[in-house]
C-alpha cells in the first residue's frame, strides 16, 4: 500500500469583533486553492480554519451589545463558519478558541513551557493598545503616545503577569532564518521580522489580570492568557496536542508532513518570531513555511465600516458566483502584494476572461461538435497534439506550489487563448463544407482535449466550473478521483462518447449597450 505524503495548511483564526470581509475570504480562498492543488497532487490534506474568540476587544464588544461574551461569540462566529459553503471551501476542521479542546491544549502547553523553565511570574508596566491587544515600548510609540500599528491612543498599564522568555530566542531565530531562507515568505516579510529581532527581543507578557474573558491559567485562575499566546496554539489544539495525540503525531510531529501557515502581513510577526520560539521551547517541530499576503484596498481607500466600503464576500459571491469571486481575488494581484478591489474590475475580468475566453471556447466548440459530429467525441488524432500543453501543466503545478496563484492562472489562460485562435485559423467549418470530416474531427479533438486539461488545472481555483466543463465533455469521473495523473498524457479524452452541452458557463454581464463604467445606456 502506497503511503500518501501529508500536507497541513491553515488560515489564521479570524477575530470575531467584526463580520467576515474581503480580507478574510481572500485568505480562505487561497488556502483552499492550495489544499485542492495538493489533493490533486496525491497528498493527504488537512485544512484548518476557525475563529479567535477571546480578548479585551471581544469583552468590550459584548458589553456594548448587551450580551455575555459567550453569547456574543456564539452569534458572531456563525458567518465565519458559513464562509465554507458560500465560498466552496474544503476545510477539514473549524476551531473556536472557546472550545474545551482548545482550552485544555493551551493550559497543557503552558505547563510544558513552565516545566522547561521558560515561564516565570513578574510585573509588567508598559503602553497597551486595546484594539491591537499589544504592549509597545515607549520608543516605538507615535506622537502623543499613539499606537505604531493603528495610530490610536495607548494606555499606560501595570499588572502582575506571567512571562515567556522570548528574549532567549533572538540569536537562535536569526540563525534559523539564515539556515532556512524559504521558511518566511515573501522576502519583504522575512526582512521585516529579521529587522525586528535585530533590535532585541524582550520577554513576552502572556497573561492578564485586568481582563476576564479568556482561558484561565491552571495554577492562577485570576490570570487569563494573553490572546496571542492563546490564539497561536489553535494549530495544535485542532490536532489534540496534550490529549490523545494520534492526530498530532500524524499531522504535526511527522517530519514528512509539510506544514504551512497562511496569514495576513499584519500578524506575520506573531506567527514567525513568537510562534517559532514557543514551539522551539516546547521541543516541538517547526512549520515549513509561513506566508504573509498583502492587504486589499477598495477603489484606492482602506476598507472601513464608517466609509461604507467593506466588501461583503457573501453578497459578491451570491451575485457573480463563488467561482468568479475566487478567480478574481486570486487573479487580480500577485499573492503577497497589496491590491485594490473594485466591482468594475471584477466585471471586466468576468466578461473578458471567463465569458469571452473560457466560456466562449467551451460553448462554441460543443456547438460545432453537435453540428459536425452529432455531439460525439471524435477519434483521437493519430498525428498527436496540435496545441502544446505539457509545459503548461508543469509550469502551473510549480506556480501553485509557490502559492503564485496569479501566475498559475496566467499559465492556464495561455492554452485557452491559443485554442480560440487555433479554431479561427484552422476553420473547421471550411473543412466540413469540403467534406473532410477527418480533419474536422482532428481539430475538435485537439480543442476538447485542451479543455479537459484546462478543467483539471483550473480545479483548485474554480472547482465547480472545472467539474461542469468535465461533465459537458462527457466525462463521468470527478476530477478529484483522477487528480493530475489524468492529464499527464495527451489524448485520454474517451472517443465515441456523447458530450453534454449546457448553457454558457459565464453569460456576459456587460453588453455592447453598456458604457465603460458598466452602466446601461439609455
Amino acid at each position: 500500500m502506497t503511503v500518501k505524503p501529508k500536507f497541513y495548511i491553515t488560515t489564521p483564526i479570524y477575530y470575531v469583533n467584526a463580520a467576515p470581509h474581503l480580507g478574510h475570504s481572500y485568505t480562505s480562498v487561497a488556502v483552499d486553492a492550495m489544499a485542492r492543488h495538493k489533493r490533486l497532487s496525491g497528498y493527504d490534506v488537512f485544512f484548518l480554519t476557525g475563529v479567535d474568540e477571546h480578548g479585551q476587544k471581544v469583552e468590550t464588544a459584548a458589553q456594548e451589545a448587551g450580551e455575555t461574551p459567550q453569547a456574543y461569540v456564539d452569534r458572531i462566529s456563525v458567518p465565519f463558519r458559513e464562509m465554507t459553503p458560500a465560498l466552496n471551501l474544503t476545510n477539514n476542521d473549524f476551531i473556536r478558541t472557546t472550545e474545551d479542546r482548545h482550552q485544555k491544549t493551551v493550559q497543557h502547553l503552558f505547563n510544558v513551557l513552565k516545566e522547561k523553565g521558560y515561564i516565570y511570574k513578574g510585573s509588567y508596566e508598559g503602553w497597551y493598545c486595546v484594539p491591537d491587544e499589544t504592549f509597545f515600548p515607549e520608543t516605538q510609540l507615535g506622537e502623543k503616545h499613539t499606537c505604531p500599528q493603528c495610530g490610536r491612543p495607548v494606555q499606560k498599564m501595570e499588572e502582575e503577569t506571567y512571562f515567556f522568555k522570548l528574549s532567549e530566542f533572538g540569536d537562535w531565530f536569526l540563525k534559523y532564518v539564515e539556515e532556512h531562507p524559504n521558511t518566511f515568505l515573501p522576502e519583504p516579510r522575512k526582512n521585516e521580522v529579521v529587522q525586528f529581532v535585530n533590535q532585541g527581543l524582550k520577554d513576552l507578557s502572556i497573561t492578564r489580570t485586568s481582563i476576564h474573558w479568556g482561558i484561565p491559567v491552571p495554577e492562577a485562575p485570576e490570570h487569563v492568557f494573553y490572546v496571542w499566546f492563546d490564539a497561536l496554539i489553535n494549530y495544535l489544539s485542532a490536532l489534540d496536542y496534550g490529549k490523545d495525540e494520534t492526530l498530532f503525531n500524524q499531522w504535526w510531529q511527522d517530519p514528512q508532513t509539510e506544514v504551512i501557515h497562511v496569514v495576513g502581513k499584519e500578524i506575520f510577526r506573531f506567527h514567525s518570531i513568537i510562534w517559532f520560539a514557543m514551539l522551539q521551547a516546547a521541543g516541538l517541530r517547526l512549520p515549513d513555511r509561513v506566508v504573509g499576503h498583502g492587504w486589499w484596498t477598495v477603489e484606492g481607500k482602506k476598507m472601513s465600516k464608517s466609509v461604507g466600503n467593506v466588501v461583503n464576500p457573501f453578497e459578491v459571491s451570491k451575485q457573480y458566483g463563488a467561482d468568479a469571486y475566487r478567480y478574481f481575488v486570486l487573479r487580480e494581484l500577485p499573492f503577497g502584494t497589496d491590491g485594490d478591489y473594485s466591482e468594475q474590475a471584477l466585471i471586466n475580468r468576468f466578461d473578458s476572461d471567463l465569458a469571452n475566453d473560457l466560456g466562449n471556447l467551451l460553448y462554441r466548440t460543443l456547438n460545432m461538435l453537435e453540428k459536425y459530429n452529432a455531439g460525439v467525441i471524435p477519434d483521437k488524432p493519430k498525428s498527436g497534439p496540435e496545441l502544446p500543453l505539457a509545459d503548461i501543466i508543469e509550469k502551473t503545478k510549480i506556480s501553485y506550489n509557490q502559492l503564485a496563484f496569479q501566475q498559475a492562472l496566467i499559465n492556464i489562460w495561455d492554452p485557452i487563448k491559443a485554442a480560440n485562435k487555433y479554431i479561427d485559423q484552422s476553420a473547421p467549418w471550411t473543412h466540413f463544407k469540403e467534406g473532410n470530416s477527418q480533419r474536422v474531427g482532428e481539430i475538435l479533438y485537439n480543442v476538447l482535449e485542451t479543455l479537459r486539461t484546462v478543467a483539471v488545472l483550473l480545479y483548485p481555483v474554480m472547482p465547480s466550473t472545472a467539474e461542469k466543463i468535465s461533465y459537458q465533455l462527457g466525462i463521468d469521473d470527478s476530477i478529484t478521483e483522477k487528480g493530475y495523473g489524468s492529464i499527464q498524457n495527451w489524448g485520454l479524452l474517451p472517443s465515441g462518447k456523447p458530450s453534454r452541452k449546457g448553457d454558457p458557463l459565464f453569460p456576459r454581464i456587460q453588453t455592447k449597450d453598456d458604457d465603460p463604467n458598466g452602466k446601461k445606456k439609455k
